[in-house]
């Protein structure tokens, strides 16, 4: 058997650089997650009205989402283009009728968005997207609002009722998300019509 104050020293000085190391890598990965997080969490300290982000829109359409008989949110588009223009700026507004948490929310936009692409986005780009849209995200309850406004260009801006939940520079996130509502093959035809004012 043996054993020397010198040697554990040095095997404890290596334990703590391989330690150390291992930190840096996390925390690397982690800098964009968390500077994104830091980022929303300023700018949820500042009070903002969704309406200033799009002044001249008024509402070209809307209608319930149903889930068996169930009532789970009213969408409402408001658009200063009539017929609508998906390339000018643009907002979706959401009333909600039922609780849902962040992390659902989440979840149905990332399963929505694979749907709607026939080659869904690699899945760097979606755990990117989905690390947006959490830090973007808040649960909801009965009679909340969650407004997404589109800006061309530069991506989509979360609000609720009183101030600007978030602000995502994705352009391509921005464009995937709205079409779960908009686009041709959006899961509610009849809603998607009705936001577009094709449908009483």
């Amino acid at each position: 058997m043996w054993s020397s104050s010198g040697s554990n020293a040095a095997n404890h000085r290596r334990w703590l650089r391989a330690s150390l190391a291992a930190l840096a890598i996390v925390l690397a990965a982690a800098a964009p997650g968390l500077a994104n997080a830091a980022a929303n969490d300023a700018v949820r300290a500042t009070g903002a009205d969704w309406r200033d982000a799009v002044p001249q829109a008024q509402p070209l359409g809307g209608g319930d989402l149903t889930w068996f008989g169930l009532r789970i949110y009213r969408a409402t588009l408001w658009s200063a283009q009539r017929p609508f223009d998906a390339s000018q700026p643009f907002a979706l507004q959401l009333h909600y009728y039922r609780s849902i948490s962040r992390s659902r929310l989440v979840d149905t936009s990332i399963a929505e968005i694979k749907r709607l692409n026939a080659t869904p986005p690699d899945e760097a780009t979606l755990a990117r997207w989905r690390a947006l849209l959490t830090t973007a995200f808040v649960d909801v309850n009965d009679g909340d609002e969650l407004i997404g406004v589109y800006l061309p260009g530069h991506g989509m801006r979360l609000y609720d009722r009183q101030r600007l939940l978030a602000e995502l520079d994705d352009q391509q996130l921005a464009r995937a998300f709205f079409d779960i509502w908009l686009n041709e093959k959006s899961r509610d035809q009849t809603l998607r019509r009705r936001l577009l004012g094709a449908q009483p």
